[in-house]
């Protein structure tokens, strides 16, 4: 059977055997594809530094009958997130993007617009500031998977919310007013609210590259990492770690 080739992007790898590697691939033509890099451990000419978490790569790989996982044959670095310092807080960025891509993508099912938007905050997650690129990231894969609601009305009674303060609840879907706010809600700023209107007219790479602090929008993050957990059913290792992230 004649090799597949596709640009992709290496989500994790696991130890397989003595110097194989089990490998979770975000590719461009067919979406989450999961295969094994045989000798992947010892073989520096096949696969040398292109199986690191987040590395986009030129994948070449077989599919093989009544077998589940595909047979990787080798890739070529197209970017490296090693190319630039990898702090803590960018390390656990890059993972939280890597969670949320494996979590929230279906198998085998291509999405062009989820891999250019992976593509573009990778590449704004080569500097030192984190919050702005996992911002967008999530606002984005929230929508992009469908579980972003209107974020102008009440999700109870229809009210627009467009300068009134808007609340949402770790249990619920949308957001809603001071009316229909449940108890133990959150609140989400106006400002948050702005943000995130922005970021849906604008690609990323149009914001800023000044200081961009923990606190701004966090409140929009926390309601956002919310509804994505809520519908996956799990919480998200990476969320906690960000958490701990002190600025």
């Amino acid at each position: 059977m004649a090799l597949k080739e596709s640009e992709a992007i290496v989500l994790r790898t696991y130890p397989l055997r003595e110097a194989d590697l089990l490998v979770t691939l975000f590719t461009r033509q067919e979406g989450k594809v999961h295969g094994v890099a045989r000798s992947a451990k010892k073989s520096k000419r096949r696969f040398g530094g292109a199986l690191e978490p987040l590395t986009y790569v030129r994948a070449y790989y077989e599919d093989r009958e009544r077998q589940d996982l595909a047979r990787l044959d080798s890739c070529e670095v197209l970017e490296s997130p090693l190319a630039s310092e990898v702090s803590y807080p960018r390390a656990v960025a890059l993972g939280h993007v890597a969670e949320l891509l494996d979590e929230m993508l279906p198998e085998r099912e291509a999405n062009d617009a989820v891999f250019r938007l992976a593509l573009s905050v990778l590449a704004k997650l080569r500097g030192s500031e984190i919050w702005l690129p996992v911002t967008y990231f999530e606002l984005w894969m929230t929508r992009l998977m469908g579980y972003l609601p209107d974020l102008s009305e009440c999700m109870a009674c229809g009210r627009t919310l467009n300068g009134s303060r808007a609340f949402f609840h770790v249990l619920s879907d949308g957001l809603m007013c001071t009316e229909d706010k449940r108890l133990a809600s959150s609140e989400i700023s106006a400002e948050s609210r702005r943000l995130a209107e922005q970021m849906f007219r604008a690609p990323v790479e149009s914001f800023s590259g000044g200081p961009w602090p923990k606190a701004q929008a966090a409140d929009l993050r926390k309601f956002l990492l919310q509804t994505l957990q809520r519908h996956i059913e799990k919480k998200l290792v990476t969320a906690g770690m960000l958490e701990k992230i002190s600025s």
